[in-house]
């Protein structure tokens, strides 16, 4: 997180008593993940390091819509493409070798992501998520693997809530809770 304020929200997350199991395994870092190389490193984000790099930038383009007055929020929602391959970039460097690297994005946005990870990573699968049976995906998990060279692969949609509800489907709702894991 490169916000002070929302590395303390963390930070405080992570030191409540509920949250024990999870924070042996668990660590807050301050850094931009647009920084390069050594810069990335000398702020404690160590290369070739993870097992699973989860990343869910910034949404949207720095040309569409209207931008946040408050340039914190602003920076949180919107990038350019050249700052999404950073990101990028920046999640192949993190990832062990034969490590998942996973984004979450819009499915609109679907194109220069799937390039950046076609061009670093191997295996890539991109999973369309859609917030009801039969409406189009508004998000896409894509995950790819450092290091492999098999083929892409387009996996069904998956529906996150039932027709009618607002609540999550199962298997949804069981990854939420972490008491199951997402079967690619």
């Amino acid at each position: 997180e490169r916000s002070p304020e929302m590395t303390a929200f963390a930070e405080a997350t992570l030191a409540h008593p509920g949250n024990a199991a999870f924070a042996g395994r668990a660590a807050i870092l301050e850094a931009d993940v647009t920084l390069t190389g050594r810069a990335r490193v000398a702020a404690g984000l160590a290369d070739n390091k993870f097992d699973t790099v989860i990343a869910n930038p910034p949404f949207f383009d720095d040309a569409a819509g209207t931008l946040a007055q408050d340039a914190g929020r602003a920076a949180a929602r919107h990038m350019d493409d050249a700052t999404l391959d950073r990101w990028i970039k920046t999640a192949a460097g993190a990832a062990a070798p034969g490590g998942d690297v996973i984004f979450v994005y819009p499915a609109q946005s679907l194109s220069p992501l799937l390039s950046g990870f076609v061009t670093r990573f191997g295996a890539v699968t991109v999973l369309p998520l859609t917030p009801r049976p039969a409406q189009p995906a508004s998000r896409v998990l894509i995950r790819g693997i450092k290091g492999s060279r098999a083929p892409m692969t387009l996996l069904a949609s998956r529906a996150l809530h039932e027709a009618e509800g607002r609540a999550f489907r199962p298997e949804f709702e069981a990854i939420f809770r972490g008491t199951n894991r997402l079967v690619w």
